[in-house]
């Protein structure tokens, strides 16, 4: 077993979730201190690290990102490297991306690029949407701002080592919203003397579809929580909530549905003489491919003579690296897992070992054909 698996299947039994990442990012620094890195940031974003690799001559900054979280679910699959901590596990294959990168760091190590600087970002909290925010709002990031970064993610359902593909948007964006409106209790027998929100609430609800069918291109609201007063049947409710999760393949189309969302409330309150209170959760910016970002890839994955097959329309879900597109030319890609593979946060989902290589190949090929002025 090589030191990249031995550190996977570490990382698999010491999963640490979304803002608790520090022994997670011990054991990363504790993998790159051999490697001597030119430059290292520690606490970046929270956990977050950057390891900074220059080449000989001046060019072009590439930046690899990975992820240091892992899910708050409980493992049932059997690896001899089953999580040791209950209730977390690595179910979508994040510690799999930290491996590919180490490896990346390896090939750095033994050989720095012709010219440009290679940054190797392990980023916290990407399963609650705010790492890749704190990372970018972090003072220290100007000190590695890219001129490209790159990130790809393990995809179950195509086949083992296949690369996924899109031209533009990759993953949709997405936020969660919550409404709170807060009226007045009254007995249950006397309903008109007080004010339920269970009216304004259902009315969003039903609206949602009409909002959805006025805005151009893929959007999709989606109910997932909804609560109106207590258990009491003496008692009309004076408060409730609706949670929602809005997502779409196109940013301004996103921040559309988001508007709209959020003027149908206050409306309901405004008509119904409710207070309100919004909230945002999770929010995810649209992955959006840039093309210099996409032709560097596409030169690589020639090279290598891997399969690719491009996706007809996005992925429905979202990824926080969204945000780096916003800020820089960038580019996500999928790394097939298996047809017959588990789903991502499935109880059973495992990064399959054997990716780990495929992966260290395409990106040291990245910053090979960059470095040589291949792209």
């Amino acid at each position: 077993m090589n030191s990249l698996t031995q550190l996977r299947h570490s990382l698999h039994q010491h999963p640490e979730i979304a803002g608790e990442e520090t022994e997670t990012a011990q054991r990363i620094l504790e993998f790159f201190k051999p490697l001597q890195a030119d430059e290292v940031i520690e606490n970046l974003g929270g956990t977050g690290l950057a390891f900074i690799f220059k080449g000989k001559k001046p060019g072009k900054r590439l930046l690899f990102r990975c992820e240091l979280d892992a899910l708050p679910i409980q493992e049932k699959g059997n690896p001899s490297y089953r999580s040791i901590i209950h209730g977390k596990a690595h179910l979508c294959g994040h510690d799999g991306h930290m491996a590919i990168i180490c490896g990346l760091g390896e090939k750095l190590s033994q050989n720095r690029p012709e010219s440009g600087e290679v940054i190797l970002l392990f980023q916290p909290a990407e399963e609650t949407g705010d790492g890749a925010r704190a990372i970018l709002e972090d003072s220290r990031f100007e000190q590695i701002k890219p001129d490209f970064a790159f990130a790809l993610h393990n995809l179950p359902g195509f086949p083992m080592h296949q690369i996924i593909t899109r031209k533009g948007s990759f993953a949709a964006g997405s936020t969660g919203m919550t409404f709170q409106f807060i009226g007045k209790t009254s007995h249950a027998a006397h309903p008109e003397d007080g004010r339920n929100p269970a009216e304004a609430i259902s009315k969003l609800i039903l609206a949602l579809p009409e909002i959805r069918k006025g805005i151009p291109g893929y959007c999709l609201a989606t109910v997932i929580h909804v609560q109106i007063g207590s258990l009491a049947f003496g008692t009309s409710a004076g408060t409730g909530s609706v949670s929602l999760t809005l997502r779409a393949f196109d940013q301004k189309n996103l921040e559309q549905l988001i508007e709209e969302v959020e003027n149908k409330a206050k409306q309901l309150a405004k008509t119904e003489n409710l207070d309100i209170n919004m909230q945002f959760q999770e929010s995810f910016a649209v992955s959006k491919n840039d093309p210099a970002a996409a032709k560097l890839a596409e030169q690589a994955f020639e090279n290598l003579a891997l399969e690719v097959v491009e996706k007809e329309d996005p992925f429905r879900w979202s990824e926080d690296f969204g945000l780096f597109s916003q800020s820089c030319p960038a580019y996500l890609f999928g790394l097939g897992t298996g047809e017959n593979s588990p789903q991502l946060h499935e109880p059973t989902y495992d990064f399959p070992d054997e990716l780990i290589e495929t992966g260290v190949g395409i990106f040291d090929r990245f910053v090979r054909n960059q470095s040589e002025g291949k792209s």
